[in-house]
């Protein structure tokens, strides 16, 4: 049986794309059948983050729309067999999408793969309801900020109110050098302000953002410690 995740943020700006794309390489890379979604429509870049903008022929809207199969929209990534996304649409908006064909497709996909994850629109207006309804799971991701710790706790009631379970939190862009001179907030802070414990820390790091311009979502040409804290994120997930 596959598991639907939705990846969320109070705020935008965490990473949270560049997150939904190297959780999904990492799991399918174990040789799980793995899909992502981008349901940021109009604003999609997860396309750009996996190096697969110039592949795109349909997306998400023209499937909810019956304008094409699910096969034409998705794309298989070049570098992992395993590892598929289902693009935006880019000239519309969040309004333009139908939860109820949303659920609709999420049953059939769920027959098709191991893991799905569903990139979600930072905020919380229709964006955020069209990607957290129907899902397993949420994962939060939260930067070691303030103003990121306080929107996740907002987003936590919401997803609280749309019987969503949340029991899993993950602090991007991690400096522990910084949080020891108290520049940032602690890991032990953060999981004591939301109550969950962080199934994963992942180290700032400039090879991610190098990777982002360069449309790979590979690990392997990231710092260990980085790689490793995906890899064992991608486990606690499995």
């Amino acid at each position: 049986m596959s598991k639907v995740y939705v990846i969320t943020s109070g705020k935008g700006g965490v990473g949270k794309t560049t997150l939904t794309a190297n959780i999904a390489s990492a799991i399918s890379a174990e040789g799980y059948k793995t899909l992502v979604i981008d349901m940021d429509v109009g604003l999609r870049n997860l396309d750009v983050v996996m190096g697969l903008e110039n592949r795109i022929v349909y997306n998400l809207v023209d499937v909810l729309e019956g304008k094409c199969r699910i096969n034409q929209a998705i794309i298989r990534s070049h570098k992992n067999q395993n590892l598929s996304l289902l693009p935006a649409a880019q000239g519309k908006t969040k309004d333009d999408i139908d939860s109820d064909r949303v659920y609709k497709l999420l049953s059939l996909l769920r027959g098709e793969f191991d893991y799905i994850f569903l990139d979600c629109p930072a905020g919380i207006e229709q964006g955020f309801l069209n990607s957290c309804r129907y899902v397993d799971e949420a994962i939060l991701v939260v930067t070691p900020d303030v103003a990121s710790v306080r929107d996740a706790d907002r987003v936590l009631g919401l997803l609280a109110d749309l019987d969503v379970p949340c029991k899993k939190l993950v602090i991007n862009r991690y400096s522990r050098l910084m949080a020891i001179k108290h520049d940032t907030l602690r890991d032990s802070d953060i999981e004591q302000i939301l109550g969950i414990k962080a199934a994963g820390i992942i180290p700032d790091s400039r090879s991610i953002i190098k990777n982002n311009n360069h449309g790979s979502d590979s690990l392997s040409s990231v710092p260990g410690r980085v790689s490793n804290a995906y890899k064992m994120l991608a486990l606690a997930l499995v």
